[in-house]
């Protein structure tokens, strides 16, 4: 029996399991640095949003792909250990800022230099993987899969508090 499409599940194996190699060495740095990985996982999201976004704790929960209850223990955990703190905007009294304290700077500083050294070897394993999985033949046959668009929110829409 013919399959409906060549699909190529080495490639898409070896590129998983390339990303998974490099999450896991960003793991180890972070536990060797005295984090917990989602931590810092948190502190660069937050370091590295445009100018144009403020660190709220929605725009934190979208960044890790989180539900935002989980984006509030979070922030809660990271005030706790003097990685951020909460600042009103000044815009917006409602809105409550995340920044970034100095202790966190220069620990996401501290992190990001050997993250940088291990993309140069990683990143080429990566880049090879995703060209091996890209180049899939594609026959104009939909997989009846379709990716989430990366401007959307993945966790649905938000729910709307009411009074009572």
């Amino acid at each position: 029996m013919a399959t409906r499409a060549s699909i190529d599940y080495k490639a898409l194996a070896n590129f998983r399991y390339e990303i998974r190699r490099y999450l896991t060495f960003s793991e180890q740095a972070a536990r060797a640095a005295g984090i917990e990985p989602h931590q810092h996982q948190a502190l660069l999201a937050i370091k590295g949003l445009p100018n144009s976004v403020k660190a709220t704790v929605g725009v934190l929960a979208e960044r890790l792909q989180i539900q935002h209850h989980s984006a509030v223990e979070l922030s809660d955990r990271l005030e706790a250990n003097g990685f951020v703190r909460r600042v009103r905007s000044s815009d917006d009294r409602r809105e409550v800022i995340l920044q970034l304290t100095g202790r966190a700077q220069r620990l996401v500083r501290d992190l990001s230099m050997p993250y940088r050294a291990e993309l140069h070897t990683a990143g080429r394993r990566l880049l090879h993987a995703l060209e091996a999985a890209l180049a899939q033949p594609r026959n104009g046959r939909s997989s009846g899969m379709s990716l989430p668009d990366s401007n959307k929110n993945r966790r649905g829409p938000k729910k709307v508090a009411t009074s009572r």
